[in-house]
């Protein structure tokens, strides 16, 4: 009996593409295949016609063959792997026509996996971050097996074919009408296993150890930023890549300073007779100690700049300022003589015009206002 032209039976013409291609075999195979036909020997024999159809013109030297030569050309490449009519033949459709969603195809030989990403908390003194800093860090990941090289096998073992996936790497799955294909589960994609795992890693390949690493902390970092340490993470499988350690950075609690952002705060206590006459205190910065000039008649809680005093942006920019509050501090265990002086001073303040505490007679003005606004 003479077979039908590849093309016809797929119903796609001779310049269809591979994505074409996939597309009528797939409409097809739903349609034919023996689950949803029992008994119906038609739909099955026109079921394995279309799968030979889209394996011969899914093969890029397989379909440049059969241009040319036709059914006769093929009558060679019978014998390879699988043939036309082998294995199950609804898994080998979907298995290739789903292969890029559900894991490669069934071609794929083996699969490497890259290693995964790690992250490292940094605790900083606002020193450190401000000027930057060299650091230590230690923790544990999954590394290359020294002993076998990551090869996951003993000095004596030998690589062999995975008896479950026969060396594919991939094995399917049944679910319903559908075929998923996956890892396999006992070389892990590698489609080969090993006659001696190593006693080190037990086949792993990747043992977990203790490390130690030199961590370069760039000047002006802050809370939440993250410094990438590319190939620092945990060791790949199958021959992948390392993932990436990334440190993220926390600044400790200052005893003086605040941050936010670029700038500093800090509070300056001064007293009672500073903030009233007025005068120069010393105040701290990161980089030593300034002269700060208090104006007479200060009020506590002014807030006083200076500028650049602040911290130079790790990403650029114009560094920060340092803006002081000055907080005016009521004296303690005071002597007799002292308590007099005060109360010699108070009496004084009282008997003037009262044009020496302004916020005290503008308080005093509102509440006399509040109450005069509840008794109407």
């Amino acid at each position: 009996m003479s077979k039908r032209d590849y093309y016809t039976v797929l119903d796609v013409p001779r310049t269809a593409t591979e994505a074409d291609i996939k597309k009528a075999y797939r409409r097809l195979a739903m349609k034919l295949h023996p689950d949803r036909n029992p008994d119906d020997k038609g739909s099955e024999e026109k079921f394995k016609e279309a799968k030979e159809a889209y394996e011969v013109l899914t093969d890029e030297q397989k379909r440049a063959t059969y241009d040319r030569f036709g059914h006769e050309g093929l009558q060679g490449a019978r014998g390879g792997h699988g043939g036309f009519g082998g294995g199950d033949a609804f898994g080998d459709v979907f298995g290739d026509v789903f292969g890029d969603i559900f894991g490669g195809g069934r071609r794929s030989r083996s699969q490497v996996f890259r290693g995964a990403d790690l992250r490292y908390e940094l605790e900083l003194t606002l020193e450190q971050a401000v000027f930057g800093d060299s650091v230590n860090i230690e923790f544990t990941s999954l590394g290359e097996c020294e002993t076998c090289k990551g090869t996951g096998g003993g000095p004596n073992s030998k690589t062999v074919t995975c008896e479950t996936c026969e060396g594919v790497g991939q094995v399917r799955m049944r679910q319903g009408i559908l075929s998923m294909q996956q890892a396999c589960p006992r070389c892990r994609g590698r489609g080969q296993t090993l006659t001696e795992p190593c006693d080190s890693c037990l086949g792993q390949g990747r043992v977990r150890r203790k490390r130690t690493l030199n961590v370069k902390v760039p000047a002006g970092v802050d809370n939440g930023d993250r410094i990438r340490l590319s190939g620092e993470g945990e060791a790949g499988r199958n021959g992948g890549p390392a993932g990436d350690l990334y440190v993220e950075v926390h600044v400790k609690e200052h005893a003086i300073f605040e941050r936010d952002a670029s700038h500093l705060s800090c509070e300056v206590p001064i007293s009672f007779a500073t903030a009233a006459l007025g005068g120069s205190v010393e105040v701290p910065t990161l980089e030593g100690n300034v002269a700060l000039k208090i104006p007479s008649e200060t009020q506590s809680g002014r807030s006083f700049r200076l500028k650049e005093k602040g911290v130079k942006p790790v990403r650029g920019g114009a560094t920060g300022d340092l803006f002081c509050r000055v907080v005016v501090e009521t004296p303690v265990k005071l002597t007799d003589e002292q308590r007099a002086l005060l109360r010699a001073f108070e009496d004084s303040v009282q008997k003037s015009d009262k044009t020496h505490s302004p916020r005290e007679r503008t308080w005093l003005d509102g509440v006399k206002r509040f109450f005069e606004n509840i008794a109407n």
